[in-house]
């Protein structure tokens, strides 16, 4: 018998209350924007499963969907954005990119069509060095408003701040190699490297 156990927990209702106020709600009357616990939210994923026991063995190969975490990581708190159903495609659109064949078996690999559209991931509520912090109101209300925002921005201003934040990085990445070569002396490009 598999066992799966996992830490679920339910955001508070007050925070969820001001999510939603601070989001709005969808056309099904359910708010633009919640949270969730990663081991908490579940998707379904449909392929070949390979179940071992606590020593590795071999117990079963299945070609079945199973729910999962939908998360990385499972214990941190997730912030979702509804998603309408048009975003998927149509159905028929959605089984023709989501259909996958394992040994003569075609699958759905994402689940069924989200005909309701369906949530999906904004922000991780972590810090810097993605360690867990407390979910609080306030967290919450900054992410819902900076998703908000940068939704409001043209396709050009969107284009151009990645593009910034990506050169941005390259150059902190560049200073880093730069540093640590010179660092390393002769043998792996100090001051004696000779490009070819």
């Amino acid at each position: 018998m598999i066992r799966v156990t996992r830490e679920t927990h339910q955001a508070p209702e007050d925070v969820q209350h001001r999510v939603a106020e601070a989001g709005g709600w969808n056309l099904y009357g359910e708010p633009n924007f919640r949270v969730v616990w990663g081991g908490s939210r579940l998707c379904w994923i449909g392929g070949r499963w390979v179940d071992h026991d606590e020593s590795g063995n071999l117990i079963r190969s299945a070609i079945e969907m199973r729910r999962v975490p939908k998360y990385l990581p499972e214990n941190r708190w997730h912030i979702e954005r509804w998603m309408p159903a048009a975003n998927y495609g149509t159905p028929e659109q959605w089984q023709e990119l989501t259909t996958e064949v394992e040994d003569g078996v075609r699958i759905a690999a994402l689940g069924p069509y989200p005909a309701r559209g369906d949530y999906e991931h904004c922000f991780t509520l972590s810090d810097g060095r993605g360690e867990f912090i407390q979910l609080s109101g306030a967290a919450c209300d900054w992410v819902v408003w900076a998703v908000q925002w940068a939704a409001r921005q043209s396709r050009r201003a969107r284009r151009s701040a990645l593009d910034e934040r990506e050169e941005t990085r390259e150059r902190r990445w560049d200073s880093r190699a730069d540093d640590l070569l010179s660092d390393a002396g002769p043998a792996f490009g100090g001051a004696d490297f000779v490009s070819l």
